[in-house]
């Protein structure tokens, strides 16, 4: 029995969590939030200090290993987080060095892709596989990727980026990028796509319940179109079978190129499986190597919305593994 603390820096918000982690399973003790404070070293000493008081209420937990999960570009080997675009004034923070020095255990950093991959492979949907991939699909859209039983981060910390892979001449902004994948499968890009094809459709005279909430059609967010589609809106079921299409498109290229066992995904496909999965597969096996689509399974994350939970704890894990 082992137990380990997992550090989750957002944009938005921070998360400390203590998990307890025995054998295969891991079991979430305590977990304290927090709204991110403005400056880094504000944040980071509240982090600190959270953990530590953590620690002394509960004063059976011997810490063995710290894990800490944010948005990237980092550089994992230093510590460094490296202005983030969710975190602007963060230009290569330390954030390592404080939590050894203050614990006097191993800890690491990695991107959150990277995170939640090492998460599922550990305790969720890739249990036992020695090559998998992990889709994030929340608000942008990343990859971690678990090869020859390893987490790959590649020469920089940069692996993985394939949200900036252009999979169409045209669409939704993504990454920087039009017609990304990141720009037709995230959240932000689902409604991007949708917002045209929404007045498109009232041009024809014809009404959606995407616009029962009495908002602007450029108001219109992924969970209008998310949760009208599960009431079975015509218009909203056409939108995410279109980003299912997309999606199927990205992994085959996927499939082709890393052949995985299994592609992971989160968020959004989770939420919303049921009805992108049909033309998702029905893309793949028309631009997939039949070699490598037959070895790969897709499917929802196995720790579901709890996989944030886990992430920042995997990283802890990876250490003493």
């Amino acid at each position: 029995m082992k137990y380990l603390a997992g550090i989750d820096i957002g944009g938005t918000k921070c998360a400390v969590t203590i998990g307890k982690a025995e054998g295969e399973d891991i079991t979430v003790l305590f977990k304290e939030k927090f709204s991110t404070p403005e400056k880094p070293a504000e944040a980071v000493g509240k982090l600190v200090d959270t953990l530590k008081e953590m620690v002394a209420v509960h004063s059976e937990i011997s810490l063995s290993a710290i894990g800490i999960s944010c948005g990237g570009p980092l550089d994992s080997e230093n510590g460094l987080i490296l202005c983030p675009p969710n975190l602007p004034d963060w230009d290569r923070i330390d954030v390592v060095t404080p939590f050894k020095e203050n614990f006097g255990v191993p800890c690491s950093v990695q991107n959150d892709a990277n995170a939640c991959a090492l998460a599922e492979w550990i305790w969720g949907a890739g249990k036992g596989m020695k090559n998998l991939i992990f889709l994030t699909f929340g608000t942008g859209l990343g990859a971690g990727m678990i090869l020859n039983g390893k987490l790959y981060s590649g020469t920089n910390d940069m692996a993985g980026e394939v949200g900036h892979v252009r999979l169409a001449k045209t669409g939704p902004e993504g990454y920087g990028k039009k017609g990304s994948f990141e720009g037709f499968c995230s959240g932000g890009g689902i409604a991007r796509y949708g917002i045209p094809k929404i007045h498109e459709w009232i041009a024809q005279g014809k009404q959606t319940a995407i616009l029962n909430r009495g908002q602007k059609i450029e108001e219109v967010t992924t969970q209008d179109i998310g949760l009208s589609a599960q009431t079975g809106d015509e218009l909203a079921l056409a939108i995410l079978q279109d980003t299912g299409k997309m999606l199927g498109r990205g992994i085959a290229m996927l499939m082709d190129i890393i052949n995985p066992q299994r592609i992971i995904i989160g968020s959004v496909f989770l939420r919303q499986e049921e009805i992108m999965r049909a033309p998702m597969e029905e893309v793949i096996a028309k631009e997939a190597l039949s070699y490598t689509r037959k070895v790969c399974q897709v499917v929802p994350a196995g720790l579901g919305e709890q996989l944030g939970d886990y992430a920042a704890l995997s990283v802890a894990g990876n250490l003493l593994q």
